[in-house]
């Protein structure tokens, strides 16, 4: 999963520890969240949302996997 956390987060001026202090979450989470090591739970997910004032989709966007396009795989009838 890719995600928009750091730019978002600079935009407002935010260090990762003041982010961290508004969800109620460490700054490591920000930081593993940020460098892709860690998917947030839904709950949290919908609270970084709400913080940025923005839909989780604008936010968090699936990756695309390189075999699936290149098999061909789609979902499509």
């Amino acid at each position: 999963m890719t995600n928009r956390l750091r730019v978002l987060r600079a935009e407002r001026g935010w260090s990762q520890g003041d982010l961290a202090d508004r969800l109620g979450v460490s700054r490591q989470t920000i930081n593993a969240i940020e460098t892709g090591k860690y998917d947030p739970s839904l709950p949290l997910a919908f609270a970084i949302a709400r913080v940025f004032d923005q839909t989780i989709e604008r936010i968090f966007q699936p990756e695309v996997r390189q075999d699936s396009v290149a098999a061909g795989d789609n979902q499509g009838g």
